[in-house]
């Protein structure tokens, strides 16, 4: 599928779904509780039923029904898969069920996804995995999925750099349920807002850990987790593509729904546009977002990578030169997003340079053309942002992956004005 974009007025309301980072860790959490739990406007989308997919095959009973999802979870007592677990192209759920299945009593599951899941990295969570008692292996021995995990973890110390916080999020999830205690040593960790929400689940189950800062965890084994019921906050990943959309016109846009006081990352993409020079008002309902001269200037990403793709084209519009810095992690999320964002953007007539970690972003005369969303669904999405902002026609090869964590993405562009549609 592609997504066909002409230059539009993008203005107006538009509303967010939930976030598939908060639905992922309530469907783990939710399964590994004793009980059932109800998680209130999930986002339903393919990452998201991986998930539920995946945690299911370990044992949880999960109905999703329209807006609520029903979870009768296991009390920790994980079962031996039937088959192979394909999480398809999640790997926040990847990681995550890695660290459940090694909570297994007796077998062994198997993990696999598709393409792009099988590059991605996950050596480090294995080898902490194998620290704490339990064992797991790459079966092709390069650290990526297929993946086999058996049981069972029993605690102990390990060492763990994590240039993926998933890593983090992992054990700190699975580690309180484990027969003793653990020590987890974080030299290097990058996306920390991403272990602040996953810090906050726990508090919210009352877990007990023990810190110094983000170097050092000390997990209480033989710990549960409880039922609950919890309402999903808005998505600010997914909401990052309107809040940038906003400062590319002449109008103004209003994303509705999210929550300052959320610990999602990637709000962060306020303070990166007010840097810029954009109008950011956060009012009670929602926030909007309005043009004004934008001026290049050099952002940090390293706490948020995901928002790397759509910053890239708002900075094709910011006089002067913007540099995207200290990303380097960028290069193991669904693609390799700095050096395909520089591909794709050189397309539309961007003036470019790849760095290491990041890119540095000349002011540009975009043009419509045919750019490729490589299968990675921010890319795509932040493609066809681009392709509504500028002359001519582009069109977005690949865009089904929008689906993966927004598939009413097209919608929710058309009601702010969009002239976007697909085609075969």
């Amino acid at each position: 599928m592609n997504f066909v974009c002409r230059k539009s007025r993008l203005r107006g309301d538009v509303s967010i779904p939930g976030s598939k980072s908060h639905t992922i860790r309530a469907v783990a959490i939710a399964s590994l509780a004793a009980g059932k739990s109800r998680i209130e406007a999930p986002l339903d989308s393919g990452d998201t039923q991986s998930a539920v997919r995946t945690f299911t095959a370990l044992g949880a009973k999960i109905e999703c029904r329209p807006d609520v999802w029903i979870v009768q979870g296991t009390g920790g007592e994980l079962r031996t898969p039937d088959d192979v677990i394909d999480v398809a192209n999640s790997g926040t759920t990847l990681n995550i069920a890695l660290g459940s299945a090694a909570l297994m009593r007796k077998g062994q599951a198997v993990f696999t996804g598709d393409e792009q899941i099988r590059q991605r990295p996950s050596g480090p969570l294995i080898s902490s995995l194998n620290d704490l008692g339990a064992w797991a292996e790459s079966s092709r021995g390069n650290g990526c999925a297929p993946i086999v995990v058996h049981g069972r973890l029993r605690g102990g110390q390990t060492s763990i750099e994590c240039r993926s916080s998933q890593y983090l999020t992992s054990l700190l999830i699975n580690c309180p349920l484990a027969d003793g205690d653990t020590i987890i040593q974080v030299p290097l960790l990058f996306e920390q807002p991403y272990v602040e929400m996953t810090l906050d689940w726990l508090a919210r189950q009352q877990i007990k850990l023990g810190r110094d800062g983000y170097r050092e965890f000390r997990v209480p084994g033989q710990q549960s987790y409880r039922a609950f019921q919890r309402r999903i906050p808005a998505d600010f990943s997914s909401a990052t593509f309107f809040l940038c959309a906003g400062v590319l016109g002449d109008y103004a846009v209003t994303v509705l729904g999210l929550d300052m006081n959320d610990p999602q990352g990637d709000k962060a993409v306020l303070d990166y546009l007010r840097q810029m020079g954009a109008r950011v008002e956060v009012l009670p309902n929602g926030i909007r977002v309005q043009p004004d001269n934008l001026k290049g200037c050099r952002i940090d990403l390293n706490a948020t990578p995901d928002a790397l793709p759509m910053m890239a084209v708002v900075a094709c519009f910011a006089e002067g030169k913007t540099t995207l810095a200290n990303v380097a992690q960028a290069r193991i999320k669904e693609t390799d997003r700095i050096a395909m964002m520089r591909q794709e953007l050189t397309k539309l007539g961007a003036k470019i340079t790849e760095l290491p970690d990041g890119l540095v972003i000349e002011r540009s005369n975009l043009t419509g053309a045919e750019v490729d969303g490589h299968g990675d669904h921010r890319i795509a999405m932040a493609l066809a942002v681009a392709g509504c902002s500028i002359p001519g026609r582009t069109v977005v090869h690949s865009a089904e992956s929008a689906t993966v964590t927004f598939p009413t993405f097209m919608d929710c562009m058309r009601i702010i004005g969009a002239d976007i549609k697909t085609s075969d």
